[in-house]
């Protein structure tokens, strides 16, 4: 019998993972900060012919696009002369699960029934456990998903119960946890015992599949518009939304600029128990989104596919009272009801709309469904019963886990840019903490090059700063 203590399972972690996902890591490490990032790409993920193959065969993916007539209208109208792009939406809450992750799911799924796994597990409160369980249930696998639901005293957000409901609805297993360290350890020890395949989110296989969201969203411009967007707007948290939109994107030969975006939850700490129900938002924030930029490999697998900082041009924050001022927009102006988390990067991109040309276009890729506990009035009322006050006013004053301040008027939404030199540097003092040491080799300093999406001048000048603290 193995040892169950904390300790034990998290020692064995690295080999429960090997055994859960069929990947060996190792093939693809050196032993320092660099790894063959491309090559496992290649040798555990799937071509994007095999993955639009997968998905089509389960209704995923060819997902409508729009063009938001009325809310480019009103962009305008709070721009200077001949500015406000126009504004798109891709609606991948089209999809049968009702989001994006559909694609990532698709992918793990079938790779697990191709593998001869009798189930999957995923850890996840958000809707990624939704597309798991229902491609689970096209498959006929068992589906376990492992939330992180309530804080100490069993009181749930109303999204994350939201998102238990349409897993339960799937035929799936979903077993809720407080918050804290647990989620991990109980994970892995259901990965131990009933031998299921890890549908993880940052595997090579599930970041690959939303490779054909960006491909596809390329496609469908140059067909609508005659050529490829300006700008690419993604609600940026784990980074594999980002991180397969943009490798889709180059896939297409589309050279777009690529914009993340995330709601400002600074200040508040996502594994702490008295905060956890202050946030208004579960995914999409930068309470994920900072972390895992800057350094990717934190999540639950030994070396995260989701690397966003190679493929993203510039990071902004929106307040939380501007996306669910904006949800109401879209669906009483374009009469299209979608969840918050889409609506992050819709938030973002009215706003960047507005220093664009007119003839220029920015595209909003992902929408997701909508449903009880994901509107925006059970939201603010959970907010309200917790101590968040609500109100209008000017959202650069708003403070996260204090108030919620909806935009008294759209021209004050203004998304605020984060200092990507700032973001780059910590990525590699993140790393070299891994080694212990600023003295590192060619390939790790090339690597680092790839990781921040600068130049040899840009690390090597980091480092140089690193070592003399």
């Amino acid at each position: 019998m193995s040892n169950m203590s904390y300790e034990a399972v998290m020692g064995r972690k690295n080999e429960i993972m090997k055994k859960a996902i069929g990947i060996d890591y190792s093939v693809f490490e050196s032993g320092s900060i660099a790894f063959d990032f491309e090559k496992m790409m290649k040798e555990t993920g799937y071509t994007l012919e095999e993955m639009q193959k997968i998905q089509g065969e389960t209704g995923v993916g060819n997902t409508p696009i729009y063009e938001l007539k009325n809310l480019t209208a009103l962009a305008r109208k709070c721009s200077a002369p001949g500015k406000g792009a126009r504004i798109f939406l891709k609606d991948e809450g089209a999809n049968p699960s009702g989001s994006f992750k559909a694609r990532r799911a698709a992918n793990a799924v079938f790779h697990a029934k191709k593998l001869g796994y009798k189930g999957v597990i995923a850890a996840t409160s958000g809707n990624y456990g939704a597309a798991v369980a229902s491609q689970a249930a096209m498959h006929g696998l068992k589906c376990i998903i492992v939330q992180e639901c309530y804080d100490s005293t069993y009181k749930g957000q109303p999204e994350i119960v939201e998102k238990a409901r349409k897993c339960e609805a799937y035929g799936a297993e979903v077993v809720q946890l407080t918050v804290g360290p647990e989620l991990f350890y109980s994970f892995l020890l259901m990965l131990e015992e009933t031998g299921y395949f890890n549908a993880s989110l940052y595997t090579p296989f599930g970041i690959a599949g939303v490779e054909t969201l960006g491909y596809e969203l390329a496609i469908q411009m140059r067909e609508r518009v005659g050529k490829d967007p300006d700008v690419v707007v993604c609600t940026n948290a784990g980074g594999g939304n980002l991180s397969g939109t943009a490798r889709g994107l180059k896939k297409a030969g589309a050279d777009s600029k690529v914009v993340a975006a995330s709601v400002n939850l600074s200040g508040l700490h996502m594994a702490s128990d008295t905060q956890f129900n202050k946030k208004s938002f579960t995914t999409g924030h930068t309470g994920f989104g900072i972390p895992f930029t800057t350094w990717p490999d934190r999540s639950d697998v030994p070396r995260s596919a989701a690397r966003p900082l190679r493929y993203m041009d510039r990071y902004v924050t929106v307040a939380q009272g501007e996306v669910f001022y904006m949800t109401e927009t879209l669906a009483q102006i374009e009469g299209l009801e979608r969840g918050p988390a889409g609506n992050t990067s819709l938030a973002a991109a009215f706003s960047i709309a507005k220093e664009m040309d007119e003839d220029q276009i920015i595209v909003v890729q992902e929408t997701e469904y909508t449903g009880a506990g994901k509107h925006v009035q059970p939201q603010l009322s959970f907010a309200r019963d917790n101590g968040i006050e609500i109100k209008f006013g000017n959202p650069a004053e708003e403070v996260p886990g204090e108030n919620i301040i909806l935009p008294s008027h759209p021209e004050m939404i203004k998304a605020v840019d984060l200092d990507m030199v700032k973001i780059r540097k910590s990525l590699i003092k993140n790393a070299v903490n891994q080694v212990g040491t600023t003295d590192i080799s060619e390939a790790d300093i090339l690597f680092l090059v790839e990781e921040t999406k600068t130049s040899k001048e840009f690390v090597l000048e980091t480092l140089k700063e690193l070592s003399e603290k």
